[in-house]
This record gives structure tokens, C-alpha cells and sequence, in this order.
């Protein structure tokens, strides 16, 4: 079997895997108890979402539900399909309106109410179910210009409660299943003059548009009419978006060296088709339609017979969460005297009344994405590189609250009122020691090993490590525990070491033994300040960034663990029940945001 170097000349064929999201997420919306708008009837209510740039932070619509007439306790019907990541803040705000026309211009309809919340948040909601009070805000958005307007001109009050709405997050089930299968072919037609074809398959998804988008190309088999393909594996929505009945079109080559491959026939099917298996169903003839015009007595150019095929459900980051499992945040602040002395304005620890510091602000930007996962918002917060009251003695693992017994933290305002008083109470001295905070969180982390919890250790540090053989040797024993270290230096140190901790290039080792996984995610601060002084976006690409390994190092855990997720809970007894038809939305709400 031989797949040729020189393939590249098959440039149009090659696999779009890499531009497909590895996420979706459908949000759900119902309301309860609406403003009553229409005079003689109740109002006919239409929800719009907007998502907000990263960049700008302007808001954009997404897209709109449908109208549901006459009714203050809509179940929309139409979804919002939207990107989900892990490693953003992905700031959502849903308008409710009484549609009065059939004007798209939402200045013309009265405006019923608003509420912000982040995609986070709601995926991170039991059952990924949230319920938020709607508000009439100061301004709304004309959807025409953009340019706000006030709320109040729709007859609304600033402020007055409005209503309850209900955001469901879904995973997108077709995301997540992966069909693999094998195919061979039969008797396919003589191509080249002094051997026999050398045959590969195409394969191409329909759109509703009548045209064909390609998902996947088989290898090629060399100097054969027969030929068995190797097993391949394909994600279900890549090659029918979810629709099993979608048609998947299949076309058979012959392979030439100079790029100008000759057809040899194609034939359709479908997903619906295809997960029969191997039957009498999977034996498609290949059939040119060229020459069956010229050609009275042509029956077809060979067959083409489905060996294998098999579907297995990928579990995901969000199946994992859906079904309970809690992340747990720990934050390690480094308290060595390298930092200045934090009275004074050069220092990395200067308390400033203008602005937050930079320990201030890289625990803010993690924190406030990682919060949503953790139910209970109590997070362990400790300090190294200190002397202690009232002795003096030098402590790597010092709780920042005071409290030996618990060092929990109630949310990122309390783990930032620990900080400052830390720093008040202690002398910054030294070495930069990681091993026993690495050491402090791993202990927990292998009490639970279940999968219902996963650690989160956050290190912030200015210096060069002092003890990286201690270190590494902490972090290979981690590795085969549920959790995840995130390293983010500030200061103008030389972070070699640190770089050389994040095993992205060369998984990290000791004594010889490898690390059974990377768990270690490190970036350098001085990266993500903005010359502007626009703390929010840098901040915001900073969370990004050191957060964007935490899904997929939970659920390479959990797969060496073999632990599958658990269902997820159900529905309390008061939500809405759930609509009878699954709408397609459409096409503006498949957008990324």
C-alpha cells in the first residue's frame, strides 16, 4: 500500500478536520412572566442575542427567535448555536421585544427587558440551566445604526424587574459522535494505459444550497481494480452537520502523478445509510454519468461495498461538567523580597489606590473565568517565599487568610482581601520554591480521584525557580492526578525554567521518569500589557490563553482514568417543559463568537 509523496498536487481534496469548531454549545431560551405590552391581548414577545467583542466591546446581534404570539411565558423554539470556549469570557446580553409589526427594526417594537450573563455562566449553572431577572436598562441598541437609544422611549422604567429568563446550554450531540469505517471496491474501471487504476474516494457532505462541501479523502491504493481502503475515522457533524438524512456524495479517482485525476464514477448515500453496517444496502454501484449517456449497454464503472462501520460518542470537557464534576481553584502567590518592597511604587506587589497590581490582575482575569466551575466559590489561597509572624520562620506554603486549617477564600474578592493583608503581616524574602505548593495541591487532588474534582493550581511568581529539581519531580507525580498547574510570571525575570516546566515541546521528566501527561500551562505577563493601558482586552487575552489546555488536560484524565461522565441531573420540577420540535436556526446564528 503506498500513499504518494508527491499527493500535494491533490490540494483541493485535503481535509477540512482542521476548520470545523471543536465545540458547539445550543442555548435555549424561555421567559416567565413577561411585561404585558398589547392592550387587548398579551404581548408577542421575540428574544434577540448579542454577543460582545473581545476587541472593541461593542455588542452584535447574533440573532433572533422566532415571535411567539400572545403569550408571557414564551418557549422559543429556534436555538442560538453558538462556539464555546473554555478559556474566554463570553459576554452574552438577551433583548426581549413585543413585536408590533413586521418591521426588523426593533426601535419600531416595545421593549419588554434585558439580561447580561457570560456563556460560562451558564454552562456552569446546575444542569446548565440559569435563571436570571430581566431588567429595563437606561439604553437599548438600535438594531438598524447600533448606536444606543434609551430603553425608557418603549414605555419601559430604568431598573423595574421585568420577568424571569431561563438559559439552557446544550452540548450539540453530533459534536462529540465520531463514526469510523472501512470501505472497498470491486471490479472499478481500467484507467491508466500500462497498469491498472490507482483508486482513492472523495467524500462530500450536501448543503442545503445544492452545492457540496468535501470532509474527507481516503489514501490511495496503487495499481489496483480492487482495492481495500484503510479505516478511516470521520466526526459525525463533519460529514452530515447532524442531519442523517443529509445526502453524503462519493466519488472514485483514479490517481495521477501531474494532478489531473481521472473520474471514474460516484455514488450517494447517507449517514441514515451508512450506520446500517455491512448489508446489502452498503453495495453502491459506481456509475459515470458521461458514459452511461454514450453507452447503451454501460451497468456501471465497479462497486463500491461499505466494510465496517461503527459510532462512538467522544465524551467532552462540557459532559464532564454537565454531570457534576467541580473544578477546584488554588492560587499560590509568591511573597519572595526579589518583588520590592511593596510600600514602595516600583515593587510588583505596590498596592496602588489607581489601579491593580500585576499579581491583582492575572488573579483576576483567571479567576473570573474559572469561578463559574466550582459550586461552592470557596478557593484556597496561599503564599511562598515569606517570613511569618510572630517567629519570622520562612514558609512556602503559608494559607493567606491565616487560617492553618482552611485556607479557603470566599470568591476573587476574598482571595484578593487575603492578599493585601498578607501583605501587610509578612516580610518578602526567599528562594522561590514551587514544590510545596505543587506538593500542598496535589495531596487534595489524590484524595478525589473519582472525577468529581479536578484542581486548578494558579502560580503567580516574579523569579527564577530555586528548587526545579523538587519541582519537576512534584510535577511528573501530578500528572497522574486530576489537575492542572497554571504558571504566569510578572517582572522582567529571564523564565527559562518555566518554559522548560510546560511540557508543549518536550514532555517534562524525572529521574527518568516522563510524565504521564502535560499539565503545566506558562505564559510571561509582560506579554499581555497593553501599550494603551487597556488592561480589560489584555487581560482578557491573558485568561484566554492560560486557560485554553484546561479541557482538554480534564479529559485526557479522565479517559487514562477511564471515567465517564455521569448523566446529568434533571430538571427541577418548575422549568419549562421542553418544546416538542427542534427548529433548525437559522443561517446568521451559526456564527462563531
Amino acid at each position: 500500500m503506498e500513499h504518494p509523496e508527491d499527493m500535494a498536487s491533490l490540494g483541493e481534496f485535503d481535509s477540512l478536520a482542521g476548520s470545523i469548531p471543536a465545540t458547539k454549545v445550543e442555548i435555549t431560551v424561555s421567559c416567565r412572566n413577561l411585561l404585558d405590552k398589547d392592550m387587548f391581548s398579551k404581548s408577542d414577545p421575540l428574544c434577540v442575542m448579542y454577543t460582545q467583542g473581545m476587541e472593541n466591546k461593542q455588542w452584535r446581534e447574533f440573532g433572533r427567535t422566532e415571535v411567539i404570539d400572545n403569550t408571557l411565558n414564551p418557549d422559543f423554539v429556534r436555538k442560538f448555536i453558538v462556539d464555546y470556549f473554555f478559556e474566554e469570557k463570553q459576554n452574552l446580553r438577551f433583548d426581549l421585544y413585543d413585536v408590533d409589526s413586521k418591521s426588523p427594526d426593533l426601535s419600531k417594537h416595545d421593549f419588554l427587558g434585558q439580561a447580561f450573563c457570560t456563556l460560562g455562566e451558564i454552562v456552569g449553572s446546575p444542569g446548565s440551566r440559569l435563571e436570571k431577572s430581566l431588567t429595563i436598562g437606561a439604553f437599548s441598541l438600535n438594531s438598524r445604526t447600533g448606536k444606543p437609544m434609551p430603553a425608557v422611549s418603549n414605555g419601559g422604567v430604568p431598573g423595574k424587574k421585568c420577568g424571569t429568563i431561563i438559559l439552557s446550554a446544550e452540548e450539540l450531540s453530533n459534536c462529540r459522535d465520531v463514526a469510523t469505517m472501512q470501505f472497498c471496491a470491486n471490479k472499478l474501471d481500467k484507467k491508466d494505459f500500462f497498469g491498472k487504476s490507482d483508486p482513492f474516494l472523495v467524500f462530500y457532505r450536501s448543503n442545503e444550497d445544492g452545492t457540496f462541501t468535501i470532509c474527507h479523502k481516503t489514501e490511495v491504493m496503487k495499481n489496483t481494480l480492487n482495492p481495500v481502503w484503510q479505516t478511516f475515522s470521520i466526526p459525525v457533524r463533519a460529514l452530515c452537520n447532524g442531519d442523517y438524512d443529509r445526502t453524503i456524495k462519493v466519488e472514485v479517482y483514479d490517481w495521477d502523478r501531474d494532478g489531473s485525476h481521472d473520474f471514474i464514477g460516484e455514488f450517494t448515500t447517507s449517514y441514515r445509510e451508512l450506520a446500517r453496517g455491512q448489508s446489502q444496502f452498503n453495495i453502491y454501484e459506481v456509475v459515470n454519468p458521461k458514459k452511461k449517456m454514450k453507452k447503451k449497454k454501460y451497468v456501471n464503472s465497479g462497486t463500491v461495498t461499505l466494510l465496517s462501520f461503527a459510532v462512538e460518542s467522544e465524551c467532552t470537557f462540557l459532559d464532564y461538567i454537565k454531570g457534576g464534576t467541580q473544578i477546584n481553584f488554588t492560587v499560590a502567590i509568591d511573597f519572595t523580597a526579589s518583588n520590592g518592597n511593596p510600600s514602595q511604587s516600583t515593587s510588583l506587589h505596590y498596592m496602588s489606590p489607581y489601579q491593580l497590581n500585576a499579581y491583582a490582575l492575572a488573579l483576576t482575569a483567571v479567576g473570573e473565568i474559572i469561578q463559574h466551575y466550582d459550586s461552592d466559590k470557596m478557593f484556597p489561597a496561599l503564599g511562598f517565599g515569606a517570613k511569618l509572624p510572630p517567629d519570622g520562620r520562612v514558609s512556602h506554603e503559608f494559607p493567606l487568610n491565616g487560617n492553618q486549617e482552611n485556607p479557603s477564600c470566599c470568591g476573587i474578592d476574598g482571595i484578593l482581601e487575603a492578599y493585601h493583608r498578607s501583605l501587610r503581616t509578612v516580610q518578602l524574602y526567599g528562594p522561590t520554591n514551587f514544590a510545596p505548593v505543587v506538593t500542598h495541591v496535589a495531596r487534595n487532588a489524590a484524595a478525589v480521584q473519582d472525577g468529581s474534582q479536578y484542581s486548578v493550581l494558579l502560580i503567580i511568581t516574579d523569579g527564577v525557580i530555586s528548587d526545579m529539581a523538587q519541582t519537576k519531580e512534584a510535577i511528573v507525580n501530578a500528572a497522574k492526578l486530576p489537575m492542572s498547574i497554571i504558571i504566569i510570571g510578572v517582572g522582567q525575570a529571564e523564565f527559562d525554567a518555566m518554559v522548560e516546566l510546560d511540557g508543549d515541546d518536550v514532555r517534562i521528566s524525572s529521574r527518568g521518569k516522563l510524565a504521564e501527561r502535560d499539565i503545566v500551562q506558562f505564559v510571561p505577563f509582560r506579554d499581555y500589557v497593553d501599550r494603551t493601558g487597556n488592561h480589560v482586552l489584555s487581560m482578557a487575552r491573558l485568561a484566554r490563553d492560560v486557560l485554553a489546555e484546561i479541557p482538554d488536560q480534564l479529559v485526557s484524565y479522565m479517559k487514562a482514568q477511564g471515567i465517564r461522565p455521569h448523566p446529568p441531573p434533571g430538571p427541577p420540577a418548575h422549568s419549562p417543559p421542553q418544546s416538542p420540535a427542534r427548529t433548525p436556526p437559522a443561517s446568521p446564528l451559526h456564527t462563531h463568537i
